[in-house]
């Protein structure tokens, strides 16, 4: 059978069954052989009874001291009990509602049992654990991810069944030079241990090969993504006009601007389209850094436009924009869903004739109504929330323009290289003088009425705030109705009489907007909300935060969300609230009363956290990586960034006959991944 075979073809699988597995993506016999578990049941080295870990999935083994008794609690539902002992020590064993697996359980044999244990030194039991005889095989089993209809242990029979129905199929990606200089494993053997591994080492093993192999295609493409031949731009910049533009400011630009400016206008200069990531920590001025560009452009004759997502994040560049560049003769626009359609007439005609040298909006810019002159320049911001496609429409304005994209989440600069493998990469590294540091406290919720009273006393004078609130464990439908819930207890308690407005995920877009507008106008005083408040909005009078529950966020979120006070010239504070300070929260907690700075904070959640806090499982539009963590398996990627740059420094278009399979396997992963290929 062929592994591009229809996996309804499948010995086993049939119709009904491929459906459930076409839910899964699973669409060919390749794809559920590259289905890979998301955990492990290990009965290889059963436990005694005594010696297993409460709380954490294990293995025993033990004799059945009596056949389990039953007893019926109420109508459909009866608990079986027995208990087990390995001569040492007892363990009472519970079973809800199952005869079947009651029966399995005869008195005087001996049984693996897998779950967790509880009780204490002196007492054990374990819950509706999975049982299997002893002769059955003590081994590590593959857990995957199911359907309601389709089980992991369904899963398991027909990733076998495909594994000995295509296995021979399976063909090697790496040249032979790579796998023997690396040590790894080979790839057919490698898929078959990932799914049934011999024991531990084995498993680690395949896993490590199969993390390299997805770690050096994605470092190859996109380094031939970045380095590929860019067709010329005529958009280039003779004359450079950025020191003109700093000497107009009434503040002087910061190292890490002057650097910026400098590193994109020599792309500008360059005759090639610019392609590049600026990234600053909140405050760091990259607005500034844009205008610069943006004025130089319009001094040589281009036109620039700035694309945010949403109408009030527009609103604030317009207004941030056109002080900087106010008396310098550049005309700019602000361009929204909600500009009138007379306004909008004349700005689609002033930027078609050239009249506008800059617009500022959101998705109505790229309107297949409006046209330019001559756009040279783009900058898109929080450019994460923007899909390729809108990106894509606005170059497409222009002939070959160039692209800034701005970002205010602070990656460490290793890990940008790699993620952001296709864009050069500036760096806002320094605050601007003058910015003073948001004061942070963690408190526990018994000094909650406490902070309350401080936040009043701000409000009182005339200040603003925030209050986020406290997660649930759930859907953004229960966090919305947990919002409004938390919002009308406020209002009836602690901040009664107060102006309160309400902010959460489940809100429509301009739902979302009229709450922020009257926050920013001072119609709302204090602004309750879950994790949506606009990243970038700025409220200078917004001065203190209080964020619930701080344990149940990443730091680099934590750091997000108080970003959001001290916008303005004066001293801002953020409290955050948490019962939860046992060893690991109270260290995490710490590392913000202690510093503001969100590349340390970074570094730290890169060590303490993992993958979900800066990315989520898409990893910010990369190609969809199966097995690989892009924040956990730094050792491997670190490998890989090396390996890639002695392969394409001896092969760069991957041209010969060794790396034949190498190139095809990069190609598929960037097709996969929406890139659209590497030609």
């Amino acid at each position: 059978m062929r592994l591009d075979s229809d996996v309804r073809y499948l010995k086993g699988v049939g119709e009904k069954r491929a459906a459930l597995l076409y839910r899964l993506e699973i669409f060919t016999v390749g794809d559920l052989i590259r289905y890979y578990p998301r955990t492990y049941e290990d009965w290889s080295n059963p436990l005694a009874i005594d010696e297993a870990p409460l709380d954490t999935p294990c293995c025993v083994r033990g004799i059945v001291d009596h056949n389990p008794t039953a007893q019926l609690i109420r109508k459909g539902m009866t608990i079986y009990s027995t208990r087990v002992t390995d001569g040492r020590s007892v363990m009472r064993v519970t079973i809800f509602n199952s005869k079947y697996a009651a029966e399995k359980l005869a008195e005087g044999e001996e049984y693996l049992f897998f779950g967790k244990i509880s009780g204490n030194n002196y007492y054990r039991e374990m819950t509706s654990p999975e049982i299997r005889p002893v002769n059955a095989g003590q081994k590590i089993r593959p857990i995957y991810s199911q359907t309601a209809s389709l089980t992991t242990n369904a899963i398991e029979k027909l990733v076998a069944g495909a594994l000995a129905q295509a296995g021979s199929e399976i063909g090697e990606t790496l040249p032979g030079y790579i796998i023997k200089e690396q040590g790894l494993m080979p790839l057919k053997e490698a898929i078959q241990n990932i799914h049934f591994p011999k024991d531990r080492l084995t498993l680690e093993r395949a896993r490590n090969r199969l993390i390299f192999e997805e770690f050096l295609l994605l470092q190859l493409g996109l380094a031939r993504l970045k380095g590929r031949e860019k067709s010329a731009t005529p958009v280039v910049l003779k004359n450079d006009c950025t020191r003109e533009f700093f000497s107009l400011l009434p503040f002087a630009p910061t190292g890490a601007q002057k650097r910026a400016v400098r590193e994109a206008a020599e792309d500008m200069k360059s005759g090639l389209p610019m392609n590049r990531l600026l990234q600053g920590d909140v405050g760091s001025g990259k607005t500034a850094v844009a205008a610069a560009l943006i004025y130089s452009a319009a001094k040589n004759g281009y036109q620039s436009a700035l694309m945010a997502p949403t109408e009030i994040l527009a609103q604030q560049h317009f207004k941030t924009l056109s002080a900087l560049l106010e008396g310098t003769g550049i005309s700019l626009a602000l361009l929204t869903g909600s500009t009138k359609a007379s306004e909008k007439k004349k700005i689609i005609a002033g930027l078609k004739e050239g009249e506008i040298s800059l617009v500022i909006g959101t998705h109505a810019i790229i309107q297949d109504t409006v046209t330019f002159k001559a756009l040279g320049f783009i900058v898109v911001d929080e450019q994460h929330r923007f899909g390729v496609r809108q990106r894509g429409a606005l170059f497409e304005k222009g002939d070959n323009p160039h692209m800034l994209v701005m970002s205010a989440t602070p990656i460490p600069r290793t890990l940008a290289l790699i993620i952001y493998g296709d864009l050069d990469i500036s760096v806002l590294d320094e605050l601007p003088p003058g910015r003073i540091p948001v004061e942070t406290y963690a408190i526990t919720g018994d000094k909650r009425a406490r902070a309350y009273g401080y936040v009043k006393k701000f409000l009182n004078e005339g200040r603003q705030g925030y209050v986020v609130c406290p997660l649930v464990e759930g859907s953004e439908e229960t966090d919305a109705a947990a919002a409004q819930d938390y919002v009308q207890e406020l209002a009836a308690g602690a901040f009664y009489g107060y102006r309160l407005g309400l902010l959460h995920g489940k809100m429509k877009p301009k739902e979302k907007e009229k709450v922020m507008l009257d926050f920013v106008t001072g119609q709302v005083q204090l602004l309750v909300s879950t994790t949506v408040i606009e990243v970038g909005v700025d409220v200078p009078n917004a001065v203190i935060m209080v964020i619930e529950n701080a344990e149940r966020f990443g730091l680099s979120q934590l750091h997000q969300l108080r970003g959001r006070v001290g916008r303005g010239s004066e001293r801002s504070t953020c409290i955050l609230i948490s019962d939860a300070m046992g060893g690991e929260t109270r260290r995490r907690l710490e590392i913000m009363t202690k510093t503001t700075d969100g590349f340390k904070i970074a570094d730290e959640d890169l060590k303490l956290r993992g993958p979900g806090d800066f990315f989520g499982s898409r990893q910010h539009g990369l190609p969809d990586l199966r097995f690989a963590e892009m924040l956990t398996d730094t050792r491997l990627l670190t490998l890989t960034r090396d390996a890639t740059q002695k392969i394409l420094a001896e092969d760069y278009y991957l041209e010969s006959p060794e790396n034949f399979y190498l190139r095809k396997a990069v190609e598929e992963l960037f097709t996969r991944g929406g890139r659209g290929g590497l030609n």
